[in-house]
């Protein structure tokens, strides 16, 4: 489907099959188990590296070291969740249609627009970490001849073995590029997943909304309730759509909330410590993307509250002072249940709308405090 084509690609990146369909070849499937499972040893290596590392720094009183790794240790965190939920909870996922009359195409375009540029941010991201001890060598020492830079890794990584030696070295950075992109496209793909399902949904409250309030009643009280009953019907199956999404993103979202809080707090106070202006620069893009991430989902689960809520409004606009006095006193039961928003939930413990980010960036805050405390001292 058309909404799921970006998410697809970055699926396909990483070895995930989103859909169960019998129609897929089984050689297809065959290969992308081969990449998943690439990926995923390849990253669960670089991550017991990164987590030795922080275990090395912390015992050694290095916390500026400590509190880098651990940044990068979050961004796996999240992106190897999201993927490992999606391939289990893959039966849940089916492709759904939409006709025009759902204004489809104005839903397509803004949501194609939000997942080209998330994407290419996310990129932009990965790709300026993954390259950069290269551009550093090829800049500062070949090009400028101001400094030796040496040969150096993206992401600081606890071997024990002289990983200089050009074998090791080579090796170990097709590696760690390889399993920063398998975290980086973790993320992309199911955050688009996500947008794609939340729009569709959005899209289904929309379209019952605008049908509501602009149905013609004809005052015969048999007519009217019927198209009352249909009414109550898809909405119930919009909210049983709502209540799948919740199922799927739930688990992922909590962490992801979780731990965005702690990465954006790192980055934050590497940031504050004097770093060199190229590593400012680096820094900045990681915590532009990571807020930028936070604040895609929070987007998102505002026009699910939003929409759903309009129902209300939608049903109290409708020309219902013509209907019959048992058709009113019916309307006052889908307004009083419409009253009741569908929220984009983190399992039970959150919902999500915008006011989700402030309550982040609060408690954020509130821990980079502690930690520029404790390094002052």
């Amino acid at each position: 489907m058309k909404f799921m084509k970006y998410a697809n690609f970055f699926y396909k990146a990483v070895g995930i099959e989103p859909y169960t369909t019998d129609s897929r070849p089984q050689a297809n499937s065959l290969k992308a188990s081969i990449v998943f499972w690439a990926n995923v040893l390849n990253l669960s290596a670089i991550v017991t590296g990164e987590i030795l590392y922080l275990g090395v720094s912390l015992s050694d009183g290095k916390l500026l070291d400590a509190v880098a790794v651990m940044s990068y240790i979050g961004f796996v965190i999240v992106g190897t969740s999201k993927m490992f939920f999606i391939w289990w909870k893959k039966p849940a996922l089916e492709r759904h249609e939409a006709e025009e009359e759902y204004k489809l195409q104005s839903y397509l375009r803004s949501s194609s627009r939000i997942s080209v540029t998330y994407a290419l941010l996310y990129s932009v991201l990965i790709w300026t970490f993954n390259l950069f001890s290269i551009m550093q060598f090829l800049v500062y020492e070949k090009l400028l001849h101001l400094r030796v830079v040496g040969l150096a890794l993206p992401y600081t990584v606890y071997y024990p073995w002289n990983w200089e030696a050009p074998w090791s070295y080579y090796m170990l950075l097709f590696c760690e590029n390889f399993a920063g992109y398998t975290s980086a496209a973790g993320q992309i793909s199911t955050d688009l997943l996500l947008c794609a399902v939340a729009t569709q949904v959005v899209m289904h409250f929309d379209h019952l909304s605008t049908v509501l309030e602009g149905h013609e009643l004809s005052g015969k009280w048999e007519e009217d309730s019927r198209f009352l009953v249909n009414t109550v019907k898809y909405h119930q199956r919009i909210l049983r759509l709502s209540e799948v999404l919740n199922d799927i993103f739930g688990i992922p979202l909590l962490l992801n909330f979780m731990v965005s809080t702690f990465v954006i707090c790192f980055v934050g106070f590497q940031m504050t410590v004097g770093v060199p202006p190229d590593i400012m620069i680096k820094l900045f893009l990681f915590l532009f993307s990571s807020l930028c991430q936070v604040y895609l989902i929070c987007h998102y689960g505002q026009l699910i509250a939003d929409s759903s809520l309009g129902l209300s409004n939608a049903a109290y606009k409708q020309n219902w002072n013509h209907a019959d006095v048992r058709y009113r006193r019916a309307l006052v039961f889908v307004i009083a249940r419409a009253q009741k928003p569908a929220h984009l939930k983190a399992t039970v413990f959150m919902n999500i709308t915008r006011a989700t980010m402030t309550d982040l960036l609060q408690i954020s805050y509130k821990f980079f405090a502690l930690l520029r405390t404790m390094y002052v001292k």
